[in-house]
């Protein structure tokens, strides 16, 4: 076995292009849900050129780092090969939580997608080395895809829990932390031999090559961290009602069937149905609309809400919460009140009910 070391300096480097890939791949996604489909598949499809293109960067950044005591290369199609495997998972793993209802097992699918590919992307590319071949340890393969699918999962649960920003800078770190690890656990449990007759009848890229292409990668990812950056900076977090401006004096117009509720996001006021609203809760002078996966913030206050919302379609189940019946799929009595629950709505399972208010919904649901 050949003996080898890797670089300090170029396994800070590597870290950093695995956050800012991160941060940026997974920024601007947030709200893409919300877009209409054509938008949101040239969204994602940049989002995951950009997560699965960051992997493969921080993956070769740190292999231009390794030392080893004689000369190698990389096989080019074999680097491709491996850059655009990780993309494509990537692109699967955010069609997954993007497109269809988002729930909890399709988040955590979504990140054993992830987990796989980052040591797949790994993997694939070591195999393109030349002079010299790796030689892995069961265990430390093991390891690495075990704490890979760990980390990944995890950073995709907390990115999309709330989508919130405090949310993403966790997932952010989640997410480099697992492209970080895997890379270092996995060349942990790698040695190198070289070999004994080397072929050298395709074309191979030396480390000047590849640290040239490495460096274009990097100054294309740092744009995209800087205008991800910008838009993150400006953008209204969901999680801070209070922090919105204050909504203009509207006046009440009779309750219609085709009720639009406002919500506001991207410094924009946007509307969506009533009909494709779960439930709404206050939340201080404002509420919160619930919708499949998303959580938007409305400016009207609950009690204007109850006033401009068909009663036939929200029943008032609390002083916090309205709740639309033709979206509660089951229905729970409890000592002195009740539990609407809702199994289509991730972003809200279930609203409670209160004792004054009991037998009116138990009579709106039909029981």
């Amino acid at each position: 076995m050949l003996d080898y070391s890797h670089n300090g300096f170029y396994a800070l480097a590597s870290l950093a292009i695995a956050l800012i890939a991160a941060f940026s791949g997974l920024t601007l996604t947030q709200g893409a849900s919300g877009m209409r489909a054509p938008v949101r598949k040239v969204v994602v499809s940049v989002s995951a050129v950009i997560l699965g293109w960051g992997i493969w960067s921080m993956h070769f950044v740190a292999m231009l780092g390794l030392d080893l005591p004689i000369a190698f290369y990389f096989d080019p199609l074999v680097t491709l090969i491996s850059a655009l495997t990780v993309i494509l998972l990537m692109g699967l793993a955010l069609l997954i939580v993007h497109f269809g209802t988002r729930t909890r097992g399709r988040i955590i699918l979504a990140g054993g997608i992830v987990g796989v590919a980052i040591p797949v992307m790994h993997y694939i590319g070591m195999s393109g080395m030349e002079l010299c071949s790796p030689v892995y340890s069961p265990l430390g393969v093991v390891v690495a895809l075990a704490l890979s699918i760990a980390f990944s999962v995890a950073a995709f649960l907390i990115s999309y829990r709330q989508r919130t920003r405090r949310d993403l800078l966790l997932g952010t770190l989640a997410f480099g932390a697992a492209v970080f690890a895997v890379h270092f656990i996995a060349m942990a449990g790698t040695g190198f031999v070289a070999d004994p007759d080397p072929e050298t009848i395709v074309p191979l890229m030396s480390k000047g090559v590849l640290a040239f292409g490495v460096t274009i990668s990097a100054f294309v990812l740092s744009g995209a961290f800087l205008l991800s950056g910008a838009t993150f900076a400006t953008r209204l977090d969901r999680s801070a009602p209070e922090a919105a401006p204050e909504p203009a004096p509207v006046p009440e117009p009779a309750p219609s069937p085709g009720l639009r509720l406002p919500y506001e996001s991207d410094s924009r006021t946007h509307f969506i149905d009533a009909e494709a609203v779960s439930a709404i809760r206050a939340e201080g002078h404002y509420t919160i609309l619930y919708a499949g996966a998303e959580r938007l913030f409305c400016p009207w206050s609950i009690s204007e809400a109850d006033k401009r919302i068909p009663k036939p379609l929200f029943l008032r189940t609390h002083r916090s919460y309205l709740v639309n019946r033709d979206h509660v799929t089951s229905f729970e009595r409890r000592k002195d009140n009740g539990v609407c629950y809702f199994e289509n709505t991730a972003s809200l399972p279930k609203a409670p009910v209160s004792r004054s208010r009991l037998r009116d919904v138990r009579e709106a649901l039909g029981m």
